[in-house]
């Protein structure tokens, strides 16, 4: 029985993002520039995509490009935004063909007038799609999230909109760039890194994690299915204590 068989449909995640890290010593590792590792990611892309899909999950987040990506060189920084451009045009056919939405969250507006156009479009021709959301991280960071949050509820307030006592953890997420999707209930990270990279920092809250260290342009459906297998197997208790704790500090 391979992986995908031994998954509970009952149980699956209707949220999970993914840290897509990796490429960078995946393309080293061959001798090659970053963009190389970069370009060789779109299978696993492609893979996490009809994988999700195919078993049900019904928003699937990737982390494609933070605030921070800015600071690397400018040759990879320019070739990631033609990458996406080009990936977008590329796959909106498997997108149509799968009844897959396509949505963004981040700062989308710094992005060059190509991507905007690009996201615009497809966001507008698969906006009646109903299988699965995919949503695109882009010039995305939890803090940023959260200052742009905070900054909107203040105007809310100086505006005579909004009582400060008023302030909720559910007037708080509505103010989220995110406030369209479900927390996460399950975060990939790729590469074997134990951090997350100012991703989603309000939402994971009770996120269950899943590192692996395979790195992001090797991943593939197996994968995706073992990080759902080992989802399943934990005992999600939110702070709560169950029947089945044995510890005071459990």
């Amino acid at each position: 029985m391979n992986g995908k068989d031994r998954i509970n449909q009952g149980n699956l995640p209707r949220h999970i993002a993914v840290i897509m890290d990796g490429n960078g010593r995946w393309a080293k590792k061959r001798g090659a520039m970053r963009v190389f590792g970069h370009r060789n990611a779109i299978k696993a892309v492609r893979e996490t995509v009809e994988g999700c899909a195919e078993l049900g999950v019904e928003f699937l987040t990737l982390y494609a490009f933070s605030t921070e990506n800015w600071g690397r060189p400018q040759e990879e920084v320019d070739a990631l935004m033609q990458l996406l451009v080009s990936t977008i045009r590329n796959e909106l056919p498997t997108l149509q063909k799968n009844k897959i939405r396509l949505a963004t969250i981040g700062h989308t507006e710094r992005l060059p007038k190509a991507c905007q156009q690009e996201l615009h479009e497809a966001i507008q021709l698969t906006s009646s799609n109903d299988r699965m959301t995919l949503v695109l991280a882009l010039n995305y960071s939890g803090r940023w999230e959260i200052m742009d949050a905070v900054r909107q509820l203040a105007r809310e307030v100086e505006q005579k909109q909004l009582l400060p006592d008023d302030i909720d953890e559910a007037v708080f997420r509505r103010a989220l760039n995110s406030s369209a999707i479900p927390d996460p209930e399950l975060l990939i990270r790729t590469s074997g890194e134990m951090r997350i990279s100012n991703f989603f920092l309000w939402q994971m809250a009770y996120t269950e994690l899943f590192i692996t260290e395979v790195l992001w342009p090797d991943f593939r459906k197996q994968h995706l299915h073992e990080a759902i297998l080992a989802y399943q197997k934990r005992e999600r208790r939110f702070g709560l204590v169950t029947e089945n704790s044995i510890s005071p500090g459990s």
